[in-house]
């Protein structure tokens, strides 16, 4: 699951001889405050499907699948790795979608934004709306992964605060024994992270925890 619809992006991963399954975000924007209804529910629930999807190919091995994505993707990332069972490996990249009640009082570029402009317009909703996200918070959900975790973050990100992202990283695993994580930290970036140079980390940490390339990294 990624952000970036660029085609070097999409091409990155099949160029290193894994197949490859790009997950698109049906009905974006679409929105509301009750958790059975809200959009992410939605969203998660295809991304799940779609690793199970891909488990069903022939030519993939069940057991070697990866998730990985940049920003949303990151966090839908970070969601399905505390969702769906037995994966191989997770690439979340400057997460989105982490510790909602901290991001919406560090920053005040969009998407978390979008949260401050709606309880200031309508604090009488302010509880409801912090309770439906506490569902979707990909930190919390991190809690359950065990698969070994690769995350990375810019440290001057004004989009995804970093402390956001390290909140998810802290959390990852913490339910069960905890898995094989690190965090590639780049300290002068901003939400493009470390670009194409951690592309580079993240082939290298990937192919050290696979054994054969026919895993998918799910991409969006």
């Amino acid at each position: 699951m990624r952000t970036s619809c660029t085609a070097p992006g999409r091409r990155l991963w099949a160029c290193a001889g894994y197949a490859h399954l790009v997950m698109d975000t049906r009905g974006q924007g679409a929105d509301t405050a009750d958790p059975e209804r809200y959009y992410y529910r939605r969203l998660y629930t295809d991304a799940v499907r779609a690793v199970s999807a891909v488990r069903s190919l022939p030519e993939v091995d069940p057991s070697q699948v990866a998730v990985t994505g940049t920003s949303q993707g990151g966090g839908i990332a970070l969601a399905v790795a505390g969702l769906a069972p037995g994966l191989s490996a997770v690439l979340p990249d400057v997460p989105f979608l982490c510790h909602f009640p901290r991001a919406a009082t560090l920053t005040d570029q969009p998407p978390y934004s979008e949260i401050t402009r709606y309880v200031k317009l309508h604090r009488e909703h302010a509880a409801t709306v912090m309770r439906t996200l506490s569902y979707f918070d990909a930190a919390t959900l991190a809690r359950r992964a065990t698969a070994p975790a690769l995350f990375s973050v810019g440290l001057m990100d004004r989009i995804c605060p970093p402390s956001t992202v390290y909140a998810a990283f802290n959390h990852y695993g913490a339910r069960r024994t905890p898995p094989d994580k690190r965090i590639s930290v780049y300290p002068f970036n901003d939400h493009e992270g470390g670009g194409p140079d951690h592309e580079v980390v993240k082939l290298a940490w990937l192919a050290a925890r696979l054994r054969t390339p026919s895993s998918i990294p799910a991409q969006r």
